[in-house]
């Protein structure tokens, strides 16, 4: 049986030498590659595709909208998430939006293989490493609801401060929470004058000091 899989990342050593790799699921298997949401788009229209690899962090567009588009425009394509971001809120967050999987850009060709192989059969897949702390992990709503009461800032500025006090940037915010990075601006802003400070190491010192 013919298998098609489409690989979605900006990086063109990455994705050839995934397309390269993916031939090994089988002689039948037919991979595409595109480097962005527009070029993955224009075969999604044309080809009857089994399953996306999708990076989540694509130029132009944020990572975890385009999941859910793809989802709500193709409901029977199965996406697996390739990405270096792997801790278990984001993981849980892409699982949330519909992923039947993911994969850490950290992992073997081999568990790439293998992840594939069980979301081609039916299955969801997550590694055995963070399955329990994803399937657990609800930091981000908690601690959520903790910053919004300690700092007295909304619900969305609550999960960017929250990150924020992480050490994360702009962009790995934004790909994060599924938002643009003007968004994250945004809400980086209203968090400084909400606080009374001048800038991001100042946040994340003061959200560590008070939550000890």
């Amino acid at each position: 049986m013919v298998v098609k899989l489409l690989v979605v990342d900006d990086h063109g050593l990455v994705r050839e030498g995934l397309l390269l790799g993916l031939k090994a699921l089988g002689p039948e298997t037919q991979v595409f590659g595109a480097a962005d949401a527009s070029e993955a788009n224009q075969i999604l229209e044309t080809e009857e595709l089994d399953l996306m690899l999708l990076d989540l962090m694509l130029p132009s567009v944020q990572g975890l909208s385009y999941l859910r588009l793809v989802r709500r425009r193709f409901p029977n394509l199965r996406v697996v998430v390739l990405s270096a971001l792997d801790e278990p809120n984001m993981v849980a967050q892409v699982m949330k939006a519909g992923a039947a999987g993911f994969v850490s850009k950290a992992s073997s060709v081999a568990d790439l293989l293998g992840a594939l192989r069980s979301v081609l059969a039916g299955e969801t897949y997550l590694p055995e490493t963070m399955e329990a702390e994803v399937n657990r992990s609800d930091t981000v709503k908690k601690g959520g609801n903790r910053l919004e009461k300690r700092f007295g800032v909304t619900p969305a500025q609550a999960r960017v401060l929250e990150l924020l006090a992480e050490g994360r940037g702009n962009r790995a915010i934004a790909a994060l929470l599924g938002v643009t990075e003007g968004t994250v601006k945004i809400h980086v802003s209203a968090i400084l004058k909400s606080m009374g400070l001048t800038n991001r190491a100042e946040v994340a010192l003061t959200v560590v000091r008070k939550q000890r």
